[in-house]
């Protein structure tokens, strides 16, 4: 797992984004956003790409915790509640993660614990295990 999210510090995208992984174990994967000035977009909230990319790498975390590349095939995201400051989480769960394919569910939600996105993701596991530095 350590190396798994050594690989995971490595995304550009989510540096620049500051999300930071909070747990990380086999099929699951928990990630935080601070809410900064430049996640709002000209209404005020929370741009729904910033969020996108939040439950992105909570998926991706936990699709590849069994050791296997796993990129995403299809994903759907449904945002369900406006978030403007502290801090959004994302909790991914694999449900069914069997052969080459792998569903995972991740649950964005506030600091209230309120549900704020839901998104569904379904990965392709490339191979196997790869060596991880």
């Amino acid at each position: 797992m350590e190396s798994l999210a050594a690989v995971v510090h490595q995304d550009a995208f989510a540096k620049l984004a500051g999300i930071e992984i909070v747990e990380l174990s086999p099929g699951h994967a928990r990630v935080k956003m601070q809410i900064t000035p430049q996640h709002l977009n000209g209404l005020g909230v929370v741009h729904g790409g910033a969020i996108f990319t939040l439950a992105d790498l909570g998926f991706a975390a936990a699709c590849n915790s069994h050791g296997f590349d796993a990129v995403a095939v299809n994903v759907s995201v449904s945002y369900l509640k406006a978030a403007k400051s502290g801090t959004l989480h994302a909790d991914a769960q694999e449900v069914s993660p069997h052969g080459k394919l792998g569903t995972c569910t991740v649950r964005v939600t506030d600091d209230a614990g309120d549900l704020v996105a839901l998104f569904q993701g379904l990965s392709y596991r490339k191979g196997p295990p790869a060596p991880r530095p």
